[in-house]
């Protein structure tokens, strides 16, 4: 192989190392979201959480995958093996689709979902209020630390003041309500999520050039005829 091609062999292993390490976290993530102490009420609220369950699935689905790339572009470029480079670039290429095509659909959609995540947090609020169940508060909780909110009436907030983040007088009386916290940060934040996307898939297009050079740097082995006397 030439320098090219030496390069490209680094820097695939390197990506798949980082990829394997994201894919890894993924799944674990998605694993705690699902059985974890903390989050395991989300999936017993009396609410219809089908989004929030598909949502789980799909992190570790996406985790398991990546982790599946990783393996199989690190064999291929580790081996020098031309299959598996071909079938790393094939994968590769369908998860650089998804990537774009997710980046642009939370930048399209940012505005349906943040309103639909505050409605999701009024709902708890109203389900704790009236039952005071602990999965429930348990949620709460897990998004009043998240977006560092307190209820829905922010400074004046008195029925699920348990459930704010800790803090001196000063720092409980200045917390905003959740559902504007919530809105305002999808808003703000939705260029910033397609540029993450965006970039994503461009080192995701990098590792896929490199794959393209190593295979066809690559000699296909030759196969002699026995001799025969």
């Amino acid at each position: 192989m030439d320098g090219c091609a030496q390069m490209c062999k680094c820097f695939l292993i390197l990506f798949n190392i980082l990829f394997a390490l994201v894919g890894f976290g993924l799944v674990s993530l998605g694993m705690w979201l699902r059985f974890g102490a903390e989050t395991r009420g989300l999936f017993d609220i009396d609410l219809n959480t089908a989004q929030f369950t598909i949502g789980v699935v799909v992190l570790v689905v996406t985790g398991a995958l990546m982790l599946l790339v990783a393996v199989i572009g690190d064999c291929g470029a580790c081996n020098h093996s031309k299959s598996a480079l071909g079938v790393f670039s094939g994968l590769l290429s369908f998860l650089i689709i998804i990537e774009i095509a997710a980046g642009v659909m939370a930048f399209m959609w940012s505005e349906t979902l943040s309103e639909e995540l505050a409605n999701f947090y009024k709902t708890i609020y109203a389900q704790y209020v009236n039952t005071g169940s602990p999965g429930q508060a348990m949620t709460l909780k897990i998004f009043n630390n998240a977006f560092d909110c307190c209820g829905i009436g922010g400074p004046i907030e008195i029925l699920v003041r348990d459930t704010c983040p800790e803090g001196n007088f000063l720092k409980q009386i200045t917390f905003p309500s959740c559902p504007s916290v919530i809105r305002d940060m999808f808003k703000s934040s939705a260029p910033l999520v397609l540029g993450g996307f965006l970039g994503t898939a461009g080192i995701m297009l990098a590792a896929l050039l490199c794959s393209s050079i190593l295979y066809k740097s690559l000699k296909s082995p030759v196969y002699s005829s026995p001799a025969y006397y």
